[in-house]
């Protein structure tokens, strides 16, 4: 199973930037695509951007409230996702989950999920 590290949540004032960043470890696996969702109180946990990795075509895929503020990565060496988040506003604040999608060392296609970063936008 794939161990999800996240990091880079915190507190930030409207129109500010949060970088996010997500580790895969494993023994063995190939990662497919990996992703970041969010859920707010009493909110269900909504697809944030998506990317797929390099062999997989490296597409990217944003929610249409984030599309032109936020960016996600793939560093494939490194096994990383990162979501750059920019002119953050108040409605963004959310846990922040990220997911991965990969083949196991058997492969299978398996997915996991990380603990959770709190990002919260308030002046």
């Amino acid at each position: 199973q794939v161990h999800l590290v996240e990091s880079g949540g915190g507190l930030v004032q409207p129109g500010g930037s949060l970088r996010l960043s997500c580790a895969a470890f494993a023994t063995r696996f190939s990662l497919r695509a990996m992703g970041w969702y969010r859920q707010a109180p009493g909110n269900a946990r909504d697809l944030v951007a998506s990317i797929t990795s390099m062999h997989s075509g490296g597409s990217t895929n944003y929610a249409d409230s984030v599309k032109g503020r936020f960016t996600i990565s793939m560093d494939g060496a490194k096994n990383t996702a990162y979501l750059q988040m920019d002119n953050l506003k108040p409605e963004d604040t959310a846990v922040y989950y990220c997911n991965a999608n990969y083949l196991d060392g058997m492969g299978y296609p398996k997915s996991s999920w990380g603990q959770g970063t709190q990002v919260t936008v308030s002046s």
